[in-house]
């Protein structure tokens, strides 16, 4: 081809891209399936579990090419209203729906949109786009990202997610982040605890020399570097600090032979702390045999009747081989106890609909 058609051709395909991408960033609403899990072990009816029952779950899909690859979720409220972040760098919200007895059986008002840079742009590349973790705080959230490696505030508004605030200091030397193994937790401790209130964030395997895994105590009085023990090849995928200062923690392993496994830890909270080594007892471990995939997003919330409950959900990694899973569960012990640490439902804050 001549130099130049080269010019008119080259300013074709820019606005083309550029017309892409302006599609890209609009907030898009749509209808998800919800396929119902009655039971989590398969082929049997029992649903008690050490001191994990579980409640109900559900199967979804949707017809979206960036429907899946979720990370991290919050609750706004007590078990509907939700907001979470994507692998591939997107907000993701709606409503949880529930049967007459309680039990999780679809999905409303669910929309996604872009997690957008300093400079108002969509994140694109699966570099600077994958999104982790999350945390809110009255109207902050917090968000972690691997690879480029960061951790960002953005402010929650009763419309939505709002305007990027700024970075936060990691703490943990950056040398020791592996590339697609940072940061997959981020948790407020409760106000009222030994770290008041404090964010801890817990990479998902940058391990020290001795096999541990990295994670900071990020402000306050306590803050610095700590490490969370590592065990048996599990990988941890998020964390939830409980009303009396522990920390559970999801993990996950996998292996060509015996595929995916996933496990619930508690993290004993007087073990968090800088320069220690936090761990705790394995409260539920889980292989193919039940209801579970690429498990990488852990909520605990309190239902109306007290009761403490944990949510999980799978990444798909929008794979044709992978499912997105909804899972609940009611933790035993924790019958009309103390508050959780900073709902974003004290802001007063409505399902988001954008991502500015």
């Amino acid at each position: 081809m001549r130099r130049a058609a080269l010019v008119p051709l080259c300013a074709l395909l820019a606005l083309l891209a550029a017309g892409a991408r302006t599609d890209e960033t609009t907030p898009e609403t749509f209808e998800v399936a919800a396929r119902p899990i009655s039971h989590f072990r398969i082929g049997s009816a029992e649903n008690h579990f050490g001191p994990l029952e579980f409640v109900g779950g559900l199967e979804l899909s949707a017809r979206a090419a960036h429907f899946g690859g979720f990370s991290s979720f919050r609750f706004l409220d007590g078990g509907h209203r939700f907001i979470g972040v994507t692998d591939t760098g997107y907000w993701f919200s709606g409503s949880l729906l529930r049967d007459g007895k309680g039990r999780p059986e679809g999905l409303s008002r669910f929309s996604m949109a872009p997690i957008r840079d300093a400079e108002g742009n969509a994140a694109g590349e699966k570099w600077f786009g994958d999104a982790e973790a999350l945390a809110l705080r009255h109207d902050r959230a917090t968000v972690g990202f691997e690879r480029a490696h960061r951790l960002v505030e953005f402010r929650l508004t009763p419309e939505g997610v709002g305007e990027r605030l700024g970075t936060v200091d990691f703490l943990v030397p950056p040398h020791e982040l592996r590339v697609n193994r940072g940061f997959e937790t981020i948790a407020h401790a409760p106000k009222e605890g030994a770290l008041a209130g404090a964010r801890v964030a817990i990479t998902e395997r940058s391990i020290d020399r001795r096999g541990n895994v990295f994670a900071a105590i990020l402000e306050g009085p306590h803050g610095g570097v700590f490490t969370v023990a590592r065990r048996d090849g599990y990988d941890i995928t998020d964390g939830v600090f409980l009303p009396d200062g522990d920390l559970l923690l999801l993990e996950r392993r996998f292996s060509v032979l015996s595929g995916v496994a996933m496990r619930l830890r508690r993290i004993a909270g007087r073990t968090i702390r800088p320069g220690g080594v936090a761990d705790g007892p394995v409260l539920l471990e889980a292989d193919m045999g039940h209801q579970i995939d690429n498990m990488e997003g852990l909520e605990v919330w309190r239902r109306a009747d007290g009761a403490l409950m944990v949510s999980l959900i799978s990444d798909d990694n929008h794979s044709i081989l992978q499912r997105n899973l909804y899972l609940e569960f009611r933790l035993a012990g924790h019958q009309a106890g103390g508050p959780l640490p900073y709902r974003a439902a004290s802001a007063g804050l409505s399902t988001p609909r954008s991502a500015p």
